[in-house]
């Protein structure tokens, strides 16, 4: 087991590849340990330099409405009327936080991403 940090790109290239060799390995082996530890620094890598950041408040409404296979007028019992709907949609208007709280509550969207 040779593990080293990841300095670079060709570091986390190689660290990748070594890890789809090891996919697989017995837990507590040393191949195991081995794919445990690459796993963790491949993480810690893609963390600081691939960070995800969280969906638009508007984008994460129209992706649960396309989950649930919602319409707009499906939307006014949490927002409020129809052209608050598409108001809000259109982002011409920033959501209340009542709608946030009936959002959140009727449709499980985190309240952290519809307050950003």
């Amino acid at each position: 087991m040779n593990i080293k940090p990841i300095k670079n790109e060709i570091d986390y290239n190689a660290a990748v590849q070594r890890i789809e060799r090891l996919w697989g390995a017995k837990k507590d082996s040393q191949d195991g340990d081995e794919l445990d530890l690459l796993c963790t620094i491949v993480e810690d890598y893609e963390i600081k330099h691939y960070p995800i950041l969280p969906p638009d408040p508007v984008d994460a409404i129209l992706f649960r409405m396309e989950q649930m296979n919602m319409t707009k007028s499906d939307m006014a019992k949490y927002i409020g009327s129809q052209s608050r709907v598409s108001e809000i949609l259109s982002r011409k208007r920033k959501l209340t936080l009542k709608m946030v709280k009936s959002l959140y509550n009727g449709l499980k969207i985190p309240a952290e991403i519809l307050l950003a």
